[in-house]
């Protein structure tokens, strides 16, 4: 296996003072389209029987990563024309995967995760690596679940890692704790109906005493959902075992809904400044855990109103402190531990031990920034307390982590002198990020 390698493509960015709000907000966004569906849909075009149209697909650095991948693996993406919020429309044309090929994904979970199980169908030496903070995450699990398969590949239990493609994988049955990420489940999954025996995946928890499901299940859902719009058929009786027999994915043009997670800064800034945040173009069927979302906003004193393709969040004249479990929704946890460094009561977020194995151990994250700003965060397993205390100005740093940056912009908003270290690492999946926020301090 190849030496490992530092990414020199991504530089960070002067230091961002970020912008004190010094009235209520009152903001009309637009919508990048959603990450998450963006890259799955990018997989099973690329593995599907014919070439597939997918409009309005970000254009962030995740699905450039993602794009690049599947183009060194030889499939055909050609670039048709691009909407009104930066978002391109696409037509993925599949070829026979091919190596050899070295594969930089960059710091995304779903590149890092669902790329291998792709690139094991290919012929040919497959290499991944990616930033310096990517070879910290869990990719363990997912490597040892694709070896059980039949796949050949050489690795440390992390990036950088080398799969010996053959042009096809066995399949079979896999036990697997996904208990630090549910895209383990996802990356088998979105591949397993070209696997030559299907494939069925159990999650079975390290912890046998607690029958714990796996985090962020709405987004497995997304996948079976999104497989099912190929005409993939995913057998389960519970959220624990998933069942794909071998079988052609078919190709569906697709439209990519609007991204809920990069939403939810935005309408972060409503409740932080007591304003409004409308959103014209809001998905009215999503694949997204929409519903949980916008509850939380609401427990947060947030004022939801919904008209068919339109979303409006009207901010509180004070934020009260809540205690949620989001392990379901726990990518919004650096906005909501934002608002809740915001608020005139305590609160505690539970259910987010998992997010210590992404971008960067988030809780260790939040609480040492927060608290270096004044603020009262007590750090736990699988949990943070956040207590009121009076924050002032300083440097929030990032850990090139895009929900960090955007938790220092709103925290920014309230407390004058916020400076957020790399803000441009918000290209990861919001492009643009900081003109889309002064846009909306000024409207």
């Amino acid at each position: 296996m190849k030496e490992e390698h530092s990414d020199s493509t991504h530089r960070e960015s002067e230091p961002w003072p970020a912008p004190l709000a010094t009235r209520p907000v009152n903001a009309a966004i637009s919508l990048t389209g959603s990450k998450s569906i963006s890259n799955r849909a990018l997989i099973l075009a690329a593995l599907s029987d014919s070439p597939t149209q997918i409009r309005s697909l970000l254009d962030a650095r995740d699905t450039q990563l993602m794009m690049a991948g599947l183009r060194a693996l030889g499939v055909e993406i050609d670039t048709s024309g691009r909407d009104s919020a930066g978002n391109i429309h696409i037509q993925v044309t599949p070829h026979y995967l091919q190596g050899p090929a070295e594969i930089n994904v960059g710091l995304a979970g779903t590149v890092m995760r669902f790329l291998p199980p792709v690139a094991a169908l290919a012929r040919g030496d497959i290499y991944f690596d990616g930033d310096a903070g990517a070879r910290k995450r869990p990719m363990a699990t997912l490597l040892e679940a694709l070896k059980d398969l039949g796949v050949s590949i050489e690795d440390r239990g992390r990036l950088p890692f080398l799969i010996h493609g053959t042009g096809h994988v066995l399949g079979g049955e896999v036990v697997l704790d996904a208990s630090k990420s549910s895209q383990f489940v996802s990356a088998l999954l979105l591949s397993a109906a070209r696997c030559e025996s299907g494939a069925t995946i159990r999650h079975v928890p390290a912890d046998l005493s607690h029958r714990t499901a796996v985090p962020s299940l709405p987004h497995v859902h997304m996948s079976v959902a999104m497989l099912a719009q190929h005409g993939v058929s995913v057998h389960q009786s519970d959220d624990f075992i998933w069942r794909v027999d071998p079988q052609e994915i078919q190709s569906v043009d697709v439209n990519i809904e609007g991204d809920l997670s990069n939403a939810t800064p935005f309408f972060a800034a409503a409740i932080a400044t007591g304003g409004t945040v409308t959103c014209p173009d809001w998905p009215s069927n999503s694949l997204q855990p929409v519903n949980a979302v916008l509850h939380v906003l609401s427990e947060l004193g947030g004022i939801i109103t919904r008209d068919g393709t339109t979303c409006t969040v009207t901010g509180p004249s004070e934020i009260q402190g809540i205690s949620a479990n989001l392990s379901a929704i726990g990518e919004i946890t650096p906005t909501i531990v934002a608002l809740c460094a915001l608020a005139q009561s305590p609160s505690v977020i539970t259910g987010i031990g998992h997010l210590r194995g992404h971008e960067t151990d988030r809780l260790a994250a939040l609480a040492t920034e927060i608290n270096s700003l004044g603020g009262n965060v007590i750090e736990g397993a699988d949990q943070l307390n956040i207590f009121p205390a009076p924050l002032s100005g300083g440097t929030f740093h990032t850990y090139e982590d895009h929900r960090m940056a955007t938790a220092g912009a709103i925290i920014g908003l309230r407390v004058p002198g916020i400076v957020v270290e790399n803000i441009d690492t918000t290209n990861k999946t919001l492009p643009d990020f900081p003109r889309r926020w002064l846009e909306m301090l000024q409207q």
